[in-house]
């Protein structure tokens, strides 16, 4: 990056920041802060063990320095200014998921795509949160990232204390490592008129309980409307293509959800009308457990040949989330790679979000800048399809570009 560029973005920055009212987090006083500069942009160079003993002190630092990217500790410290992590004496920590575009599994390319998958995932994590461990609103905090993701801050009494080994715990129930089929499925002996039959049936979660039986049972319905849609041919060669089901025991599956409460039973829990087919719920059931090559859309309908866990197993990144001592980024900061706001969002306005419109910061004065290769972006509802070399664009693309390194300032224009 070239010195006036780095000036350039250092200037936007420091107008942002000279109007913008930082909010604090709780305990802010009690927190590490970590600094990474613009005089060695972009080289990461990551100034931290500073602490503030007020808000005046932290936003003038801020608004002095202009610092590329701001951070603070999850953590809270006794002395979070000490130059040793053993030395701060560690007082609990919030809990944080971190959601990254770029590490969730089949990642769309394009930038916009990306940012709208990990905000369907943001929002899936949140349901967890909320329903699955009962967490209130109030205690949640959720954080456009200012890059490719978002944050889930949790603050409440009941995890500042928990260590790694807990936290990792809550990571596996997430991400559903670990589930075992068996817990999922009771089998019986169905009993005629002459005494016990052989035919043996299951019998799963309803409905109408919480976590991941729920989830399971959502599925399984999601698997039979799907196999239902099918023609007799299709839906044969679906299940089939499953290791041990075969073309007679698919058949028999196939004819039995036909049936007209079907749906109704499943959704108890039942699965009588499926008599014979035991063998051929445990295969898909085991599938959903293991297998992580199938998808599910948003919506919930089935995209291949078995439901899957996929669909519902929550995302985030395992180190952040298990690291008590992790630092994030401060709300309300700029991201120094795209010039974004780090944008803190309730609960319940995370659906209508945009992060291509709503977090961005600079406005649309045309300027001229030197494009490295061509690129392609969308922002505030407009579609840029740039060329390599000298193109006039709007200040906020301008800076995202330069910020992202793909560009540099170029020359002034009237």
């Amino acid at each position: 990056m070239e010195l006036r560029t780095r000036n350039f973005l250092q200037a936007r920055f420091k107008e942002y920041y000279l109007q913008e009212s930082l909010e604090m987090p709780p305990d802010f006083q009690s927190r590490e802060w970590g600094f990474i500069h613009f005089d060695n942009y972009p080289k990461v160079v990551m100034r931290r063990h500073k602490s503030f003993f007020s808000r005046a002190e932290l936003v003038d630092y801020i608004r002095n320095a202009v610092p590329a990217h701001v951070y603070h500790s999850a953590a809270i410290y006794e002395r979070p200014n000490a130059p040793t992590m053993k030395e701060k004496g560690w007082n609990g920590a919030d809990l944080i998921f971190d959601l990254d575009a770029d590490h969730l599994r089949n990642a769309p390319r394009s930038y916009k795509d990306m940012l709208d998958n990990v905000k369907d995932e943001t929002l899936k994590l949140l349901n967890f949160m909320l329903n699955d461990f009962g967490f209130s609103e109030d205690s949640l905090s959720v954080v456009f990232s200012g890059g490719r993701g978002y944050h889930i801050h949790v603050r409440d009494p009941r995890i500042l204390k928990l260590g790694r080994g807990e936290r990792r715990e809550i990571v596996d129930y997430l991400t559903g490592r670990g589930l075992d089929t068996d817990k999922f499925m009771s089998e019986r002996e169905v009993r005629g008129d002459f005494g016990v039959e052989k035919a043996v049936v299951l019998s799963v979660p309803p409905q109408n309980v919480p976590g991941w039986s729920k989830r399971i049972n959502s599925s399984m319905l999601s698997f039979v409307c799907y196999l239902r849609d099918l023609d007799e041919e299709e839906a044969i060669q679906v299940l089939t293509s499953r290791k041990g089901i075969g073309k007679s025991g698919a058949l028999k599956f196939y004819k039995n959800l036909k049936g007209e409460h079907v749906l109704d039973q499943i959704s108890k829990g039942n699965l009588s009308s499926f008599k014979g087919s035991s063998k051929i719920w445990k295969t898909l059931i085991k599938d959903y457990m293991d297998d992580e090559s199938i998808q599910i859309n948003r919506d919930g309908d089935l995209k291949s040949s078995a439901f899957d866990l996929d669909q519902d197993r929550g995302e985030t990144d395992e180190p952040v989330t298990t690291d008590v001592k992790r630092l994030i980024r401060f709300p309300l900061s700029l991201h120094g790679g795209s010039g974004f706001r780090v944008t803190p969002l309730g609960v319940d306005d995370l659906k209508s979000f945009q992060p291509l419109r709503d977090a961005v910061v600079f406005g649309n004065d045309p300027m001229e800048i030197s494009l490295r290769t061509p690129f392609e972006i969308e922002m505030r509802g407009k579609s840029y399809r740039l060329r390599e070399g000298p193109v006039e664009v709007p200040r906020c693309v301008a800076v995202f570009l330069m910020a992202r390194g793909l560009a540099e300032l170029g020359k002034a224009l009237d």
